[in-house]
Order: C-alpha cells, then structure tokens, then sequence
C-alpha cells in the first residue's frame, strides 16, 4: 500500500461526537497494529467551532476511558473527498448533507453512518466482509451536546460498539491493496 487509508468522522460541529469517534477509532488502530497504515482525522458539516477544541464533556468521557483527547475542531470541505476512502457520518443529516456535497457518486458512496459498522445492529455494510444487508432502524449517534455527561457516555458507547466493524472493513480494504 503506497498511501495510508483515510478515514474522516463528520458530526456537525466537530467538538462532541466526530472528535470522540476520531479518538476512540484511532485507539483501536493502534491496538490494532495498524495505526501507521492509516490516517484519522474528523470535521464538522458547520463551522461554528472552527479552531476551537472538543467539548470539555466531550474530553472528560474520552479521559475517563483513557483515550485520547488532543482536538481542533474544523469545517468538513468537498474538496477533500479526492484524498479521503471513507467519510463517516455521526447521524443520517450528516449522512444527507455530505452525500449532497459530493462532487462525483464515487465520493458519495465513500459516505456511510458510524453505526452502520454495528454488528450488533446487522450484518455489515460492507459486502467484502462477507456479509451483506443493512441495518434497520435509527443509526444516528444522538448529539449530547444539549444534554449531560450520561449523553456523553452514551455516545462513547455508540462509537466503541462500531469500531470494530469499521475496524474489520479498514483491516480488509488494506489487505486488498497490499
């Protein structure tokens, strides 16, 4: 593989949900062995919190469970589908608006939902893993950000609970380019 895969976390304004999915993916990459092989970032469809840095209940809940927690939040940009092999969307609004912002179908179909990777949901999205349908049901990951730090904690639940199904489509999609 000449090129780290890229994968993106998009919420809406990048300080709550992207960021604690961005952390949490990238502790799983590098129990994973694989945090070399790829890069993590995250963004938000709204820039209202450019440069800021995650919320601090956000950081609390990452800390709490001993990730990581170094964030400047920022705007999600089309011009950045090009450069990126899957874009992960926190909600089915991010899901839409990022779909809408792609400039060719081949970018849109880089978009999936976070919880989409749920096994515990459904079979994966992602036929390459042999398995094929999608799950039913909201799999939006609620935004905590009007709300306290139970909100909080039930994001990271969320999040961990799809990280290893996008952890075992990364893994596959690496294999295949080697």
């Amino acid at each position: 593989m000449t090129s780290p895969y890229r994968v993106c976390f998009v919420c809406t304004g990048n300080i709550c949900r992207s960021p604690i999915a961005e952390s949490v993916f990238r502790a799983r990459l590098t129990e994973a062995g694989l945090d070399g092989l790829v890069e993590v970032d995250s963004a938000g469809t709204d820039g209202w919190h450019e440069g800021d840095s995650a919320d601090p209940r956000a950081v609390a809940v990452l800390d709490a469970h001993g990730y990581g927690s170094d964030h400047t939040a920022r705007q999600f940009h089309a011009s950045w589908f090009p450069r990126l092999d899957l874009v992960i969307a926190l909600d089915e609004g991010h899901l839409r608006e990022l779909r809408r912002l792609a400039p060719t179908p081949e970018d849109a179909a880089k978009v999936r939902l976070l919880r989409s990777y749920d096994l515990s949901l459904a079979p994966s999205p992602d036929p390459s893993l042999g398995l094929s349908g999608e799950p039913s049901g909201d799999l939006g990951v609620p935004d905590p950000y009007y709300s306290g730090s139970a909100e909080f904690e039930e994001c990271l639940e969320m999040v961990e609970a799809a990280s290893e199904g996008l952890l075992a489509t990364v893994r596959n999609a690496i294999e295949k380019a080697a």
